[in-house]
Parts: structure tokens; C-alpha cells; sequence
């Protein structure tokens, strides 16, 4: 029985789809994820009325709108809040303590969290500092969060919250942090809100991060286990080139920039470990 039969895309139109996925976000999707990809394909090609791949592969190639909705399918959006809660600790207790070393108050400090997914991660650094950093008022915190999924950076900026995204946090932090429950959601307070600034980038493209300039402080955890070899290559380097000179980068507790780029010293500190711009 043929490929065409048993499965919506061919062996060579999963292939064609794999590789447009790969070249726009550096994420590789290997042919033992077929059902995943061609569930994601088949929402889309309904979506618009595509009665096969071929027209839906051309209409995506010529419509940058429907590309993206094509990778926002993709994107995996699994956070909550104070995920890695050791890293938040090494972030105030010894990162920044070591960043702010030799500056001055009222001098500007950046963080960025990407991939930000729907908030959570972005918003988290924001509380664990305003709750555990005696000196965030002494300087100008700026906190960003990016995402490739355009649809989780909307979801970001209304700062809505189910019930398990909250579940790690201490019931007195999402009172003080959080509007009253409605409809089975809580909103973030409006002044938390506005402490996060939410953009779309692309970590595999040389444009869009050229746009993000420098921070003092990177969170970027579990992406890099979605990209292969040659695309981590290209992360790092973008990566080093996001962090100022000294900066910190936090990767998922799976990931380690020592077996893909040299330009990064290892830094292990009490809380977590951690990669400094050499």
C-alpha cells in the first residue's frame, strides 16, 4: 500500500513540508513525527479550503500570512509559572547581584525570555523579582519576551491564566498578583502587565534577531532540543551576540551550550548553572 494511501501527505510532500518548517524556524521534525505534523497540516489545509497538499503547499509559499499560521501550529506552548525556579534563585541570589556590580542606580538592566510561549516565563521573572530582589527598584529593569508563535505573543500581552499555569505559584503571590478568578481564568494585574514588554522573533533568523539588541540576562530553555546540529550552531551564535559582554544564559535543564559553541564559559553557581559570554 502507497504512502498516498494510508496517509494525507506523500513520502515527498512530508519531506517538502519538513524542510519549509526547518529553514523558516531551524526546528526539525523527523519522519517518525508524521502523525504530529500531518494532524497540524490537515487543520490547516481545512482552515482554508485546501483539498490538497500541493495547492496548500503552493498557497503557503506565496502567503506569508498563512506561513505563519502554518508554524504557530507547530510551536510547543507547554509552560507555568516559576518553571526552573532554580534559575529564578540564581538570577537574583548571583547573576545579577554580579551584573549591577559596577553600575549605577537608575542604570538600565535588560532580560530576555524567549521562547516566552504564552507569558508565563516572562511574567515569572518579573514577580521573583519584584518578591525576591531587594534591589529592583534601584535600577531600571527592563524584561522582554519574544516568540516565533505570533498567537502565543497575543496570548502573552492579555496576561490570562488558567488554573495549572498558576499551580506553582503561592496562593498569597497570585492574590497580590493576579485579578479575582473569572470564568475559570485569573488576568496578571495591570502594573505587571505593563513591567513586560512581548515582541515576535525568530532565534534561526539573522534579521529579526539583529532587531532584539543586547541583555545582560538570557532565558532561552528547551528549544534548542527541537533544533538540529547545524541550527544550534547558528543559536548560539545569535545567542552571543544578544548577550552583552559578561551576560548570562540559562538553557533547559537537558541543554548545554558546551558541546555546540566555544564563545561560552560554564559558570556554575550555587542555584543553577549557567553560560557567560566569554
Amino acid at each position: 500500500m502507497t504512502d498516498a494511501a494510508t496517509h494525507l501527505l506523500s513520502g515527498d510532500a512530508l519531506n517538502r513540508l519538513i524542510d519549509f518548517v526547518y529553514c523558516r524556524t531551524g526546528m526539525r521534525f523527523g519522519r517518525n513525527k508524521r502523525y504530529y505534523i500531518e494532524r497540524r497540516v490537515a487543520e490547516r489545509m481545512a482552515a482554508t479550503g485546501s483539498r490538497d497538499f500541493d495547492r496548500y503547499h503552493s498557497l503557503v509559499r506565496a502567503d506569508a500570512d498563512e506561513a505563519q499560521k502554518l508554524i504557530n501550529s507547530f510551536t510547543i506552548n507547554e509552560t507555568y509559572f516559576y518553571r526552573e525556579e532554580h534559575q529564578l534563585r540564581c538570577l537574583s541570589r548571583s547573576m545579577l547581584p554580579e551584573i549591577v556590580r559596577d553600575r549605577r542606580p537608575g542604570d538600565l538592566v535588560r532580560i530576555w525570555s524567549m521562547p516566552c510561549s504564552t507569558g508565563e516565563e516572562a511574567y515569572s521573572i518579573a514577580l521573583w523579582l519584584l518578591e525576591n530582589w531587594a534591589m529592583v527598584d534601584v535600577y531600571r529593569i527592563e524584561i522582554v519576551g519574544c516568540d516565533i508563535d505570533t498567537d502565543a505573543v497575543v496570548a502573552a500581552m492579555r496576561g490570562l491564566f488558567g488554573t495549572r499555569a498558576l499551580s506553582k505559584l503561592p496562593p498569597a503571590i497570585v492574590d497580590a498578583y493576579f485579578e479575582p478568578e473569572t470564568a475559570g481564568v485569573r488576568e496578571i494585574i495591570d502594573d505587571l502587565k505593563e513591567s513586560v514588554k512581548f515582541t515576535t522573533c525568530n532565534l534561526f533568523d539573522d534579521a529579526s534577531m539583529a532587531l532584539m539588541g543586547q541583555y545582560d540576562v538570557i532565558f532561552c530553555r528547551n528549544l534548542l532540543i527541537y533544533f538540529d546540529e547545524e541550527s544550534r550552531k547558528v543559536a548560539a551564535r545569535h545567542l552571543h551576540r544578544a548577550l552583552k559582554p559578561g551576560g548570562y544564559l540559562c538553557l533547559g535543564h537537558t541543554e548545554s551550550m558546551s558541546r555546540i559553541s566555544d564563545q561560552f564559559e560554564l559558570r556554575r553557581f550555587p542555584d543553577a548553572i549557567t553560560y557567560r559570554r566569554c
